[in-house]
């Protein structure tokens, strides 16, 4: 999934780089990085190294003006590293004002580890290699004000923080979810996944839904469940995934993910959304919450 301007570094924004600590989970047998472990990059160097020293980003909470993650585009490169090895990070982050009128805040960050295993040599060792790139899109809105009030139109109040103009508007949520040009579908269309999703209190957070980072895992089962069906096997891992976010879910939800599996050059994938489980008939109706392309390899 090649990286579009917009989710490409730019030049000339504010920095910061920090140590990353990651579980032993989040390496697999082989030394690559699970997707869902690289947004670990953006607390210390964005969240905490840039934000929490921003006067406007202040006088945003100040307010009840909050970024609120709406799509990320994440990719894992080839390793391996070791679960006991160092990784380290450099982030930045911009305020733009979108074409399509709303006010986002944009996070890039760069993941990087040392070359090793777990268990035994690669006989390069040490050596810094990218573990995973990460862009993160975040809607200012006012979360907790009343319906009708929650969209950020302007910022002309003192000491509000000067938005960048001219930024690209998103893909739209369907055109994440479908079969890029050039890809093989493997299916006719989307079909429901055979597991329905029962969300509980485990899969939430501090902001009272369902964490963003589960939907990754949640997506990724799914395309394993698919590519096994068509006789393909599930020994790949993902490698890419560009998701939007359009409703969060929320423990007590039976949710089920609707998928298309397709081939791109040597990589299998999927384009799949997130819909409540109603009736089977209506599923296809069913506005989604989550829109996700996921790309695997072996």
């Amino acid at each position: 999934m090649a990286a579009t301007p917009l989710e490409t570094l730019p030049p000339d924004l504010p920095r910061a780089a920090a140590r990353v600590h990651l579980r032993f989970e989040d390496v697999t047998q082989d030394g690559r990085l699970v997707l869902e472990a690289l947004p670990n990059a953006l607390g210390p160097t964005v969240w905490r190294g840039i934000v929490q020293h921003d006067p406007g980003a202040a006088a945003l909470f100040a307010r009840g003006i909050v970024p609120i993650l709406s799509r990320f585009v994440l990719s894992g490169g080839a390793g391996p590293f070791s679960s006991s090895g160092p990784f380290d990070a450099e982030g930045a982050m911009r305020l733009a004002r979108s074409e399509d009128g709303r006010y986002v805040v944009d996070m890039w960050a760069d993941l990087y580890g040392a070359v090793g295993r777990t268990y035994g040599s690669t006989g390069r060792d040490g050596a810094r290699a990218l573990a995973g790139h990460v862009f993160a899109e975040h809607v200012l809105t006012r979360p907790f004000a009343p319906a009708g009030e929650r969209r950020v139109t302007r910022l002309d109040f003192e000491g509000a923080p000067r938005a960048a103009e001219g930024r690209p508007a998103s893909p739209a949520p369907e055109a994440i979810a479908s079969v890029p040009a050039g890809a093989r579908p493997l299916e006719p269309e989307l079909s429901p996944d055979e597991v329905p999703l029962v969300f509980g209190t485990v899969h939430t957070d501090s902001n009272r839904h369902v964490n963003s980072l589960v939907y990754l895992r949640v997506f990724e089962e799914a395309a394993l469940r698919r590519f096994a069906r068509l006789g393909r096997g599930a020994a790949v891992l993902g490698r890419s995934i560009d998701i939007a976010y359009r409703k969060p879910c929320f423990a007590g939800q039976v949710m089920r993910v609707l998928a298309r599996a397709f081939e791109e050059g040597d990589r299998l994938g999927v384009a799949a959304v997130l819909v409540p489980d109603a009736d089977p008939s209506a599923r296809g109706e069913a506005k989604p919450h989550v829109y996700a392309r996921m790309t695997f390899e072996a």
